[in-house]
């Protein structure tokens, strides 16, 4: 093989690694939200700094919170609480999201909460 033909593949190679790295990158959040929970998403609780984003699997209810902006690490927190038990809480200082935190609520409505920074959202009681 010539210098030529070994420098056309090695530059194939390297597009391939760079166009796979940026579909990486420009991956949707909710697709990364959806690998962290099971279920379906069933509801979207935007507010002015992220998204909470639920989804639920037969009785189980799971929650993530996601920054609108991702980067610097600021504190953020997501939380599920079936009627008639504790939250469950994740809070941290966090560059990409927070969670996913999940409780089982039966047919139970619940309550979630997301933070980021010093933006917030607090859904009251759902999927009852």
């Amino acid at each position: 093989m010539d210098s030529g033909a070994i420098r056309r593949r090695l530059a194939l190679g390297v597009a391939v690694l760079a166009a796979a790295g940026a579909l990486a990158l420009v991956a949707p959040a909710q697709a990364q939200a959806a690998a962290d929970c099971a279920g379906r998403e069933v509801r979207t609780l935007p507010f002015a700094t992220g998204t909470v984003h639920i989804y639920r699997q037969g009785g189980y209810v799971c929650a993530i919170t996601l920054p609108k902006k991702t980067g610097a690490k600021r504190v953020m927190s997501v939380s599920v609480q079936a009627r008639g038990n504790r939250p469950v809480v994740d809070k941290g200082k966090y560059r990409h999201r927070a969670g996913p935190v999940t409780v089982h609520a039966g047919h139970r409505c619940v309550w979630v909460k997301g933070t980021v920074g010093r933006g917030s959202v607090s859904s009251g009681w759902i999927l009852c």
